[in-house]
């Protein structure tokens, strides 16, 4: 198992959500954390190293990325832009293409940060379930995640020892989803009736799958799913 303790540890999109519930996890394990964000001053990033940057800005990555070096760890959590959703034949294909700025943003991550990591640093992405299993109304999210999953199994055996992978969360509550109140729950009631397990997913539960994949050393190239079972649901 790779020790946490005293390794340092770039979490990108880690000013909330899953990122920043993975930031706290690697913080508690005794890792040096560092939280890349847009917007990293966010509630709940106290006592937290906070750098600002936009990944999708390549040349800002790779600044960062060696102003910072040598690091042993890499978390890709930042969506790198707008989620668009609905019909494919009733979407703008700017709007697709705008969805992979997330793909991007993890092309600059690993390409600027591999090389500042130690030899035996891992990198994990997070993707999400309609890579595995899309729905009407997820074409572009479905698109974008199965091409960052494919893009950790074709990196993966370019980078040996050095270690990739990727978790793939199904409905989680997190900021992201932005409803509130009585709406917040009749809308995750909706999603989650038919799962296995008939609940939104925490955001510290996709990070407990990261912090496997970090402290696991014979894990690389692979695909976890935390969605509660959503997969095999009818």
């Amino acid at each position: 198992m790779l020790e946490i303790m005293g390794k340092k540890a770039l979490v990108f999109g880690g000013s909330s959500g899953i990122g920043l519930a993975a930031a706290k996890m690697l913080q508690a394990k005794g890792a040096h954390v560092t939280i890349i964000s847009r917007d990293p001053d966010k509630p709940g990033t106290e006592g937290l190293h906070k750098e600002r940057c936009d990944v999708v800005d390549t040349e800002a990555v790779a600044s960062l990325c060696t102003r910072l070096a040598p690091f042993d760890i890499i978390i890709g959590t930042a969506t790198g832009g707008a989620r668009a959703r609905g019909p494919f034949l009733g979407m703008q294909v700017s709007g697709f293409q705008g969805a992979f700025a997330k793909l991007w943003g993890y092309v600059n991550i690993l390409h600027e940060g591999i090389p500042h990591l130690s030899a035996e640093g891992c990198a994990v992405l997070v993707s999400g379930s309609p890579a595995r299993r899309s729905e009407p109304g997820m074409v572009a999210i479905a698109s974008v995640g199965g091409a960052v999953e494919a893009l950790v199994r074709a990196v993966a055996p370019e980078i040996t020892p050095k270690r990739l992978n990727v978790v793939a969360p199904g409905f989680i509550d997190t900021p992201m989803f932005d409803a509130v109140g009585d709406e917040r729950a009749n809308v995750i009631k909706a999603r989650t009736d038919h799962h296995l397990i008939p609940r939104a997913g925490t955001a510290d539960e996709v990070a407990q799958a990261i912090i496997f994949q970090v402290e696991n050393e014979f894990v690389t190239g692979t695909t976890i799913d935390v969605d509660g079972g959503w997969l095999l649901a009818r």
